[in-house]
Order: structure tokens, then sequence, then C-alpha cells
């Protein structure tokens, strides 16, 4: 509305159309770019938390066979804590400590894989590569999509016959960590029996066995305090993941939001976490 004076009165005129069809469209505009925005930041969230590939991946570093004169190949091969593109990439870790410059490390971990996922792609990720040592961490998909204890152990079994049949690998079994910070959770309960399978899969089998679980659970009992329950799912670990990448704050600082402290979605490494999966792997890459 335009105000005038007449004659000491004032008159309320309304707005000239064009202006009021002018302020739509700008409103209009604005309220698209902001979707837009909302829509690109999404996307760049969820791209680099669920499908970006990690770094040095076997399709990159394994393809066409190992490189002549190469570095000595280490092959992480997991699930997405491996891949390390949602939470800490303790993969990474490794690769940039002075103490493993000798060596080429290959992430062939994928997010969601389950062990039955990882026996299947295990020749051209892993054997393919004709690795000096191979680390497996896999199995908290099973956990939580309810595979049966001796199906997993079953996989467990073949994959490292496998690898023991077809490369001259040092093999790692590495247990799986608590899945959410409730040590005495059912979940935990639950996982337990899969964490002893990874254990005499190790020993039956001649691989070794790198305590991952044991030593996350030892700290969070030493912790104390009452842990945040498990609440683990699709909208809290993509914003873990936007939180990460899009507001640049730490996987440290996104656990401590959620409650947490190796963990930052109930699921996946923090820097900590990750922290201590790159110390014990070290340890194990240090032995002969």
């Amino acid at each position: 509305m335009r105000t005038t004076v007449t004659g000491g009165t004032e008159e309320r005129r309304p707005a000239h159309p064009s202006r009021r069809a002018g302020l739509r469209r700008r409103i209009v505009i604005a309220l698209c770019l902001l979707l837009a925005g909302t829509l690109a930041a999404t996307g760049t969230a969820g791209y680099l938390t669920f499908v970006r590939p990690p770094a040095n991946p076997p399709a990159d570093a394994c393809a066409d066979g190992p490189r002549p004169g190469g570095r000595p190949v280490v092959v992480a091969a997991g699930a997405s804590m491996t891949q390390g593109t949602l939470g800490a990439d303790w993969v990474g870790d490794l690769r940039d400590r002075a103490a493993h410059r000798a060596f080429e490390f290959v992430n062939a971990g994928k997010n969601g894989d389950t062990s039955a996922d990882l026996l299947q792609r295990l020749d051209r990720d892993v054997v393919a590569c004709r690795p000096t040592a191979v680390t497996v961490l896999i199995g908290a998909n099973d956990v939580r999509d309810g595979v049966p204890l001796q199906r997993y152990r079953d996989n467990l079994t073949a994959i490292v016959g496998r690898l023991k049949a077809r490369t001259s690998a040092r093999v790692a079994l590495v247990s799986l960590p608590p899945i959410g910070e409730e040590i005495g959770s059912d979940l935990n309960r639950k996982a337990a029996g899969y964490n002893a399978a990874v254990r005499e899969t190790a020993e039956r089998a001649g691989a070794d066995y790198v305590p991952l679980n044991e030593r996350m659970t030892d700290h969070l009992r030493r912790r104390g305090g009452e842990a945040a329950p498990y609440g683990f799912g699709f909208t809290l670990a993509f914003l873990a993941g936007a939180r990460h990448y899009l507001l640049g704050h730490s996987w440290d600082e996104v656990a401590r939001g959620n409650g947490l402290e190796l963990l930052v979605d109930h699921l996946h490494l923090s820097d900590r976490g990750g922290a201590m999966v790159a110390d014990l792997v070290s340890e194990w890459l240090s032995r002969r």
C-alpha cells in the first residue's frame, strides 16, 4: 500500500501491480536459490559420505596387477569402517606414518559390505593386488543384519583360506569394535559371539589376531559414566557426514555432539577410535 495526504487526511492506495509482481519474483528467486543451495549441499554431503571411493582403492591400485619395482602392498579389506569416508580414515593414517612409508596401502573397504560381500569380491579387490599383508575387518553388518553366526564363521574361514591359498601375504583378522558404546547392550552381547568366531578362525587358520574390540571395550569401561543408548540410522549417519564435510567438524567433535567418544554415530569410528585401529595394525605390521 502507498499512503498520501489529501486535504489533511491520509489516503491509502494499493501498491502498483507491477511492484507487487516484482516482489513476488524476487521472493520466488530467493526461495529457488535457497532450495538449490540446500540440494547441492545435501548432494555433496551424501556423495562424500556414502559414495566417494576411498583413497587408493583396488580399482586404481591393482587393476593392472602390481607395479614393477613397486613397494610391498598392504591391503585393508572390510566395509565402511575401513573405507573411512564416514568416520576416521585409519588406512590413510597408516599411509601417512613415517614408519610405514615402505608400504603401499590399498583401501579395499566398501560401505555396507557383509562377510559374504567381501568373499565375493576377494579375488578382484585383494588377491589381484598380490599383497604382502592383508587386514580383514568385517562383520558389523553381519551382526546388524542378523546373518547367522555359523554362516559368518564359514565366510570368514573361506576368506582366510583363499588368501592363504592364492597369496603369500601375512593375514590379520581384526575383532569388531563395539556396536554402540553401551558395552552391556543386547547388540554387543550378540556381537561377542561374532568376535569369538574372529579369534577362533584366526587361531584355526594360522592368521594373526588384532584385538580391537578388547582395546576399545577396555577404554569405554575405564571411562565410566552412562553411555548414550544405541541409535544408529541413516539420518544420524548423514548428519555426521554433513557436520564433518560441510561444517568442518572433526570426527571427534561429531562424536561428542552425539554423546559418544569412539564412534561418531554408534557404528563408525571417531578420530580417537580410528587411531586405536591404526595403532594396533601398525604394531602388527612392525612384527616380523
